[in-house]
């Protein structure tokens, strides 16, 4: 495969369907985006691996749905990994990327930064928070951390939360390809029954079932490099898995990392403080400073803007 073809399926999520079931799902390539995500912070590789599987999966996820704004996918844990956090923004017009962001809050003195990463999490919730944006009610499911990954996590929710069958298998690592550096790849691949029209039959209840079961067979044949590429493209992977299901793709989404942090977004945060309260905040140095945890972008301000009784600059 020439380099051109990698690149053009580096930080992609294909939709596809297979139409001899009743069956659709995503597979998905991150490289440059989840690289951007985690050059943001310096983790550890256990914390690394679980920021790039949340990432991966989030992606996919948010593809699924007729977004018009925000997905947000949340796992709190008792654990020395306290929070994995990913947000995914919708295109905000016809061609362009979805973007992406994400990041970790961790106990630096507790956790095994060679350790199992997933067990680190210890007991807590797994959340998806979907905004539709201002003047829609933001709908939230949580399901309790199950299983071994957290893909495993996703799966239970979709179970649980939608009562929709759903799979995930996920390759994530660092990867060195010829005459490059050494760098974060991660590709998946999620299945997901359609939903069942009410008053289904029992006869046609059992061929959905042995549509589900034939098709998650198929996808453990699926090999790890096959999942992140670059030498398979998605197509073809549907095809070397799916071809007697008759696999039909869609159009790519392109998924770019983005933050939605700003300076104007901070201060409207602190407009519900008062002068007294902003003093609070204030550093030795007579500023107010803000620092975005998905990003890392550093915010200076002066204090006297901020807040309810702000008096502005030219005071």
């Amino acid at each position: 495969m020439s380099f051109g073809a990698q690149i053009a399926w580096d930080d992609t999520v294909l939709p596809f369907q297979l139409d001899r079931s009743d069956i659709r799902g995503r597979v998905a390539r991150l490289d440059t985006a989840l690289e951007r995500v985690l050059a943001r912070h310096t983790y550890p590789p256990a914390v690394e691996a679980l920021v790039a599987e949340a990432a991966l999966l989030t992606a996919m996820i948010g593809q699924t749905i007729k977004l018009r704004w925000r997905l947000s996918v949340q796992v709190r844990g008792s654990g020395p990994i306290r929070l994995i956090a990913t947000d995914y923004y919708a295109p905000t017009e016809d061609g362009a990327p979805a973007r992406i962001r994400a990041y970790a809050s961790y106990d630096k003195d507790r956790v095994a930064p060679d350790g199992p990463a997933f067990e680190q999490i210890g007991k807590g919730y797994f959340a998806i928070l979907i905004d539709q944006g201002p003047d829609m009610t933001p709908y939230q499911g949580i399901t309790p951390i199950a299983g071994t990954s957290l893909s495993d996590c996703a799966e239970a929710y979709f179970d649980q939360s939608e009562q929709l069958p759903t799979r995930f298998e996920l390759s994530f690592g660092r990867t060195i390809l010829p005459g490059q550096p050494e760098k974060w790849r991660a590709g998946g691949v999620m299945l997901q029954h359609m939903p069942q029209a009410s008053g289904t039959s029992p006869r046609a209840a059992e061929g959905i079932a042995e549509d589900w079961s034939r098709a998650n067979l198929l996808l453990d044949t699926v090999e790890e490099l096959e999942l992140v590429g670059p030498n398979v493209q998605p197509p073809e992977l549907l095809l070397r898995l799916f071809h007697e299901e008759a696999p039909r793709v869609f159009d790519p989404q392109a998924v770019h990392f983005g933050c939605s942090c700003s300076e104007d977004k901070v201060r409207q945060s602190l407009s519900i403080y008062s002068a007294k309260d902003i003093s609070t905040m204030t550093t030795p140095e007579g500023t107010v400073t803000a620092d975005c945890q998905f990003c890392g972008a550093h915010y200076i301000m002066d204090p006297v803007t901020l807040g309810f009784e702000a008096r502005g600059n030219d005071d």
